[in-house]
Formats: structure tokens, sequence, C-alpha cells
């Protein structure tokens, strides 16, 4: 069935596109960070496992919305790894975790790409008027930016 909801088939395209690379992000993020959760040791292990853990939650949380988003604009939301790996600016976790510090600066850079992957979709949905999509990135965008920064503050000196 033709699709007709003002967004023209250009425009969805490239929409869904763009959301394919941010839930490939946001899916690589959340993994990784679940990963750090699991396996960061030292002394600030209880209060980084706990932060992990809040914050792959919400990773996880946000990638159905992405994906459904992409459904609603009429096509496939890429679901698997080889799909992921592709599609995604983030790099893999390290197969042997780092030291607890240095797993707080992959995850800040890891928000920071995710951030950049959301805002460089902006201009494209601003022009085809997709509010949706508009709202889902501007709440993508602040969540990223603010857990960057907290994640950046734990290491100053």
């Amino acid at each position: 069935m033709k699709i007709d909801i003002g967004i023209s088939d250009t425009h969805r395209q490239a929409i869904t596109q763009g959301l394919s690379h941010l839930l490939a992000d946001t899916y690589t993020l959340y993994m990784t960070t679940h990963n750090f959760h699991w396996n960061v040791t030292g002394p600030m292990f209880n209060s980084l496992h706990g932060m992990f853990m809040l914050q792959y939650t919400e990773l996880w949380n946000a990638v159905d919305p992405i994906a459904e988003r992409i459904r609603s604009l009429g096509h496939p939301a890429p679901g698997s790894y080889a799909q992921f790996a592709k599609l995604s600016s983030l790099p893999d976790a390290p197969a042997l975790p780092p030291k607890a510090l240095q797993m707080v600066a992959i995850l800040a850079q890891g928000h920071e790409a995710v951030a950049r992957t959301a805002r460089g979709l902006y201009e494209v949905v601003e022009q085809a008027k997709d509010e949706p999509s508009a709202d889902l990135l501007t709440q993508r965008i602040a969540v990223h930016e603010q857990t960057a920064w907290m994640l950046r503050s734990l290491l100053e000196e």
C-alpha cells in the first residue's frame, strides 16, 4: 500500500537511512555500556557499575522508538549485528575490558558520537517537516549530551 503521510518518498528514504545509523549507534553503545557494567573493576566499581546499569537501561529503552519510527516511515528497521556493524559510527567494545576510567572515556566519546549522528539528521528532518522524527532526535541529543558531560566530569582531576 502506498504511504501518504505528507513526507515525500525521497525524504522518507533519507530520514530512514539516518535513523538506521542512529539505531546502530545506539545499539552499539548499549552493548558496550552493558559490557562495561559487567566488567568494571577497581575502587569505583560500585558507583560505575550502578551508573552503567542506568545508562544501558536508558539506551535499551531508546532503540525501540527509533526502530518504530523507521517502520512508521515505511521501511524495515535494521536488526542484525552485521547490519549494525556496517551502519554504526562507533567501534565495537574492546575485546579485553579496559581500566575503569578508560571505560568512562570510551563511553563519553560514544555518547558524543551518537549525539553527532542524531544532529546530522536534523536538516533533512526539518526540510521534510517530520515533527515526530525531530522530536525523537531532540530527545536523543539531549540525553547523549548530558550523559557525555557527566562521564567527562568523572575524568576531571
